[in-house]
């Protein structure tokens, strides 16, 4: 029950890392708190994003307060969850010779040695500069350079972060509410915000819940969350741009390199936890938010600029791609990729609803700083004097300082295999200890080999993390999204959350079938001739066992002649 003689004292609405960042800092603080997603946490643009927490080197000329900001802040993502974050080194080659590849290489030089001065801020390591030798011999798979420079940031999964500032949020007493519409934003006669009225995507049950404060925290999504309650169009205006990556069966290269696309855009080839990624593109978006897809000639784009460099991009396998909408603020005149990704705060009091809020912009580096600067506003509306402490409260499973227990020592203990007990500890910190010491024997055993998951993660997905599908587990743990697509574990996945869930066997059979339809759909844009050749028999074997008619786009593999004048492949 809220303080205000409402259910709560504040709603959220949007799982994203803005949305589950501000519902901690008010849990923290001793508001009540409810939070809705209409699809999954992390489903939008912080589950589809690049998977940096970095310090913002491109705002360093312009804008060096933002670098300072973003560098402190990923110093304090670092402390709360040293967990879930992993080093990655960047480097930035020179490509031709002579006197203007050395200038170029002197200038990148120089550039770094500015942002060095940022680094501690984020445990980063000082920038180095290499000759052209000494980069043949660092990273072999590109083509011959005039030299490079390398500077340090920070990879992390955006999902698992989303889940931790939930999972914190939900332990400090809010309410969490996945797979929930907000269907109407209500107002008060006297024109102050009321509550949301809400319904349950699945079960198609509707609720209402007061409220004193609202906040729009949907991303993208925001100007049409705004819509519900009946402001002005306009109120809460973005730009959003689409973004995609391709993901690599593999690592491929030892650094993050940077180069650039064909019309002078900044792309990247990253290797990231066990696979390789290509990204990233930034277009005007027009389209269904809820279906945001990839397609051909964005990952002909970025295979182009990547292979151009680094030939081995060619011959690689494309396991999936992903697509999000970043949540930029609005501008009419400068190109997608120059539009500013800072944040504002719309207090929708101006547009004639007090206690309505609308989380513009941002990005996943700062979304921490974003959420106390949002909850320092709705503290103020509210009268409460707590401070922040997000910066030094550990996210669950960060209360190690070492962020996870020794793996050799727990694997030996639970007769596991080390990497198996290292990517559950990555992906629950300290918290994995309890996990395995509380869960029978059986459920140790590996239900997706390429990540790998347990039996008992998928079970802690859905008891504890508000997992109802094979999606769900998915984007909480990575099962099915290794080289095999979900072909050796989604259906055994299925069958465990239809357990959970006390469902009929079907529904697990349907999940899996499900899943293995939007993967394979992620796939084709980047698919190869003979890969589609290949993905074509897999296809047929789910389809045949489920009963499901391949449609739109998938149904292209099975017509040789679309396919080859389609030329369904990304390469």
């Amino acid at each position: 029950m809220g303080s205000r003689g409402t259910d709560v004292d504040v709603i959220v609405i949007g799982g994203g890392v803005n949305g589950t960042g501000v519902a901690r800092d008010c849990a923290i603080r001793g508001l009540s708190v409810a939070l809705f997603e209409k699809n999954d946490i992390g489903f939008g643009a912080s589950g589809n994003s690049s998977g940096m927490i970095h310090g913002g080197p491109r705002y360093l000329t312009k804008n060096p307060e933002v670098t300072y900001t973003s560098c402190l802040d990923s110093g304090h993502i670092q402390s709360i969850a040293p967990h879930m974050l992993f080093r990655v080194p960047f480097l930035v080659p020179v490509f031709g010779k002579g006197f203007g590849a050395q200038i170029e290489l002197a200038t990148y030089d120089a550039f770094f040695e500015v942002y060095d001065r940022y680094q501690s801020l984020k445990r980063g390591k000082t920038h180095l500069r290499f000759s052209a030798d000494e980069v043949s011999q660092l990273e072999p798979g590109l083509t011959r350079t005039g030299g490079a420079v390398s500077f340090d940031e920070w990879g992390i999964d955006g999902v698992r972060l989303c889940i931790g500032n939930a999972k914190d949020a939900e332990e400090r007493g809010a309410r969490i509410f996945v797979h929930s519409a907000v269907t109407r934003i209500a107002r008060a006669s006297d024109g102050k915000v009321s509550g949301v009225h809400f319904v349950d995507t699945e079960t198609g049950k509707p609720g209402f819940l007061t409220a004193a404060v609202v906040i729009n925290a949907t991303g993208a999504w925001a100007p049409i969350t705004a819509a519900l309650g009946r402001l002005p169009e306009g109120a809460a205006r973005l730009r959003p741009g689409k973004g995609i990556h391709v993901f690599l069966e593999k690592r491929l290269s030892n650094f993050a390199i940077i180069t650039k696309a064909v019309d002078g855009r900044q792309v990247f080839l990253l290797p990231w936890q066990n696979m390789s990624v290509l990204g990233t593109t930034d277009d005007d978006y027009y389209g269904d938010l809820d279906d945001v897809v990839a397609t051909t000639g964005e990952v002909r784009y970025l295979r182009e600029a990547i292979a151009r460099v680094f030939p081995a991009v060619r011959t690689a396998r494309a396991i999936g791609t992903s697509a999000g909408v970043r949540p930029t603020l609005h501008a009419w005149g400068p190109s997608p990729d120059a539009l500013s990704r800072e944040h504002q705060i719309a207090d929708h009091r101006k547009d004639g609803i007090s206690g309505l809020f609308s989380m513009l912009g941002g990005k996943l580096a700062s979304y921490r700083l974003f959420a106390e600067e949002m909850t320092d506003v709705i503290s103020q509306r509210l009268n409460v004097r707590a401070r922040c402490q997000t910066q030094v409260l550990p996210l669950p499973g960060g209360e190690s300082p070492a962020g996870f227990p020794e793996v050799k020592t727990w694997a030996e203990r639970f007769e596991m295999d080390q990497l198996t007990v290292a990517r559950l500890c990555f992906r629950h910190g300290a918290r994995a200890v309890q996990m395995l010491e509380t869960a029978p024997a059986e459920q140790r055993r590996i239900i997706c080999p390429c990540e790998p998951v347990t039996e008992l993660e998928i079970r802690h997905a859905v008891r504890h993390e508000w997992a109802r599908s094979v999606d769900d587990v998915s984007r909480r743990t990575r099962l099915g999204l290794g080289a095999c697509g979900g072909m050796r574990c989604a259906a055994a996945c299925g069958q465990l959350v239809a357990e959970e869930r006390s469902l009929s066997p079907g529904f697990g059979r349907e999940s899996a079938a499900s899943f293995h339809h939007k993967a394979l759909c992620r796939r084709l844009p980047a698919m190869g001739p003979e890969q589609a050749r290949q993905e074509a028999l897999s296809a047929a074997h789910v389809y045949a066992q489920t009963g499901i008619s391949p449609e739109g786009d998938v149904a292209r593999l099975f017509d040789p002649t679309e396919s080859r004048r389609s030329g369904l492949s990304g390469q």
